[in-house]
């Protein structure tokens, strides 16, 4: 039953976080759903990433990303991929639990104006659209010393890609841009244009099955808004006070991760 109401949070000062760490958490910019939607990949502008279990708001991981952490994802072995704008980088994760947050391997991967990162489980590869272009790239599979590899590149048509996500039930993903939200086809790399209420800057959109209208989050004042509206722009949910930058359905994805999917740690 919708309550309307906030029935679960999470917050950097309540947890396991070290206190010094505390405030690589401010400014929560991506939040999605992991193995079998028990456990929460988390990311913040002030550079943290995260990944906490639900049941107890438990702290299984994090690290220090930084440049104003827009996403992260999850890759099939338990490591984790971020997307920095400032700096302009991709960062991959070795996710080991006896060593974190201070030494961690990680490396930095160039790319213009990173802000997303979509796990494509049936190809087998990392998209990111960037700034112009949607990119595509090849995981090593390396469980110590993870790295990408990139395949190629295509022109989007539109700039300041911000968020890619995949469309509920579909071999699909969402795309928002500065100035507009489109499909792609990941197979053949078509892009089509949503039509909708959408105007400029819609910062996300998520969809989910019958019944589920698709949502978006559209900025009252500079980045964030009180408010998640649908396409048609209907209020579906607001809380006064509330900074809200993106919005996701908490659902299965599995164009990125397996049905019953088991946490890992990559060994």
């Amino acid at each position: 039953m919708s309550t309307g109401k906030i029935i679960w949070d999470w917050r950097a000062s309540e947890s396991n976080i070290r206190p010094q760490d505390v405030k690589w958490f401010n400014a929560p910019s991506d939040a999605k759903a992991v193995y079998d939607n028990k456990y929460i990949l988390l990311n913040a502008s002030l550079g943290g990433v995260a990944l906490i279990r639900i049941a107890d708001k438990k702290t299984m991981f994090y690290a220090y990303a930084g440049g104003n952490t827009h996403s992260a994802e999850l890759l099939p072995d338990g490591n984790i991929v971020t997307a920095s704008s400032t700096g302009s980088y991709l960062m991959i994760f070795h996710v080991d639990t006896s060593h974190f947050p201070d030494h961690v391997y990680s490396k930095k991967i160039y790319l213009p104006f990173a802000h997303n990162v979509v796990w494509d489980k049936k190809r087998e590869l990392l998209w990111s659209a960037a700034k112009n272009k949607l990119y595509s790239f090849r995981y090593n599979f390396n469980c110590e010393h993870p790295d990408l590899i990139m395949v190629d590149s295509t022109v989007l048509p539109d700039t300041d890609a911000h968020d890619l996500f995949p469309v509920y039930g579909k071999d699909s993903l969402w795309l928002t841009t500065i100035h507009g939200v489109f499909k792609i086809d990941p197979s053949t790399k078509k892009i089509t244009v949503v039509k909708g209420n959408y105007t400029d800057n819609i910062k996300n959109v998520s969809s989910g099955p019958e019944g589920f209208p698709i949502i978006g989050m559209l900025p009252k004042v500079k980045w964030w808004t009180d408010e998640v509206l649908d396409d048609k722009g209907n209020s579906i949910f607001k809380e006064e006070g509330l900074k809200m930058y993106k919005v996701r359905w908490l659902l299965p994805n599995l164009f990125s991760y397996p049905q019953h999917d088991e946490i890992k740690f990559c060994k």
